[in-house]
């Protein structure tokens, strides 16, 4: 059973009203991922990914959104209790309907800078038992068209959409981004093992043209504690 909260250096993230915890995909996006003045987290979850992305880009404002109410209660709550409440907003949301609010309490911008999704990946698996964890990672909820058409339209026009999937949804993804018309600028092959095939990738997305930086990462080697260096203990 996973620990009701874990510990970071700069913040505490509890997760024990979240239905997905977390774990090694989130932490490795929000250290990755490039940032903006204005950044938006799809499906915050826990609000772990938001809590890096403030840490990491000390003037950006970051909007948190989650479909499932009690993760978005969760994650506020989260924030509130950490450093970066003053510029990290959380909406409980669907991602396929956001668009900017006019509430002075609440502001979207027009556009975002970066947009961030550990997003739900599942597409031919039986659906959990439990409701709120097949909200959170099946695909039904959120597919990839929808998060790559909604991701266009809401990302600025040199702005980063960044995620972390499994490698084996990769086909599908880049299929979708190509009909939407993203152009992949940069991907993070992770690992288990050197010997291994990758596990998980990290991709990013650009609205046009910027030419292609791949790399690779072992969990647990010397790149990978420099990556992750300035969250875990």
């Amino acid at each position: 059973m996973a620990n009701d909260y874990f510990q970071f250096k700069q913040f505490t993230v509890w997760q024990q009203h979240c239905a997905m915890k977390v774990g090694t995909d989130g932490t490795l996006l929000g250290a990755w991922a490039h940032g903006g003045s204005h950044i938006l987290d799809v499906g915050t979850g826990t609000g772990l990914i938001a809590l890096m992305m403030a840490q990491r880009f000390a003037q950006a404002h970051i909007v948190g959104i989650d479909i499932d109410a009690e993760a978005a209660a969760q994650a506020r709550s989260n924030v509130e209790a950490s450093p970066f409440a003053s510029h990290i907003t959380i909406l409980q949301h669907d991602f396929a309907n956001l668009s900017p609010l006019p509430s002075p309490l609440t502001p979207l911008p027009t556009n975002f800078d970066a947009i961030v999704s550990n997003p739900p990946y599942f597409t031919d698996a039986l659906p959990s038992p439990d409701a709120r964890r097949t909200l959170a990672r099946h695909a039904t909820t959120l597919p990839f068209s929808v998060l790559m058409q909604r991701s266009w339209q809401l990302l600025s026009d040199q702005g980063e959409l960044s995620l972390v999937i499994p490698a084996d949804g990769r086909s599908l993804l880049e299929s979708e981004a190509v009909l939407a018309g993203f152009f992949k600028c940069r991907e993070c092959a992770v690992k288990t093992s050197p010997r291994k095939p990758a596990k998980r990738l990290l991709l990013a997305f650009a609205k046009h043209p910027r030419g292609m930086e791949r790399t690779e990462l072992t969990i647990g080697s010397d790149a990978y504690t420099e990556l992750t260096k300035d969250f875990y203990l």
